[in-house]
C-alpha cells in the first residue's frame, strides 16, 4: 500500500498523486466515500465502459436516441387510434 502525504488547502481541496490517479483511473470526479478509517477516494464509473446486461440491446445508442425512437413510436400509435377513432392513451 502506498501512503502518500499531500496538503490540504483552507477551501478543503487536495491533489492526488498523479501515480495514483493513474493506477486508479480516477479522471475528472471521484467518489468520496466516509469509512471508518478516513475518507476512502474512489473513482467513478464510466458509463460507457459498464457491461451491463441491457448494453447489447441497446446496440450502442445513446439516451437520447433511445428516448426520441420511444417517443416516436408512441406518436404513431396515437395516430393509428385516432384514425379509427379510439382514444388516446393521454385522454382516457
Amino acid at each position: 500500500m502506498v501512503e502518500t502525504v499531500v496538503t490540504v488547502t483552507k477551501k478543503g481541496q487536495a491533489t492526488i498523486p498523479k501515480e495514483l490517479r493513474d493506477k486508479h483511473k480516477i479522471g475528472k470526479k471521484a467518489l468520496a466515500v466516509d469509512t471508518e478509517e478516513g475518507v476512502l477516494l474512489k473513482p467513478v464509473p464510466d458509463p460507457l465502459m459498464e457491461k451491463g446486461s441491457l448494453k447489447e440491446l441497446f446496440k450502442g445508442k445513446t439516451s437520447k436516441e433511445l428516448i426520441e425512437e420511444a417517443r416516436s413510436e408512441e406518436a404513431k400509435r396515437e395516430k393509428k387510434l385516432l384514425r379509427r377513432g379510439g382514444k388516446s392513451s393521454s385522454e382516457q
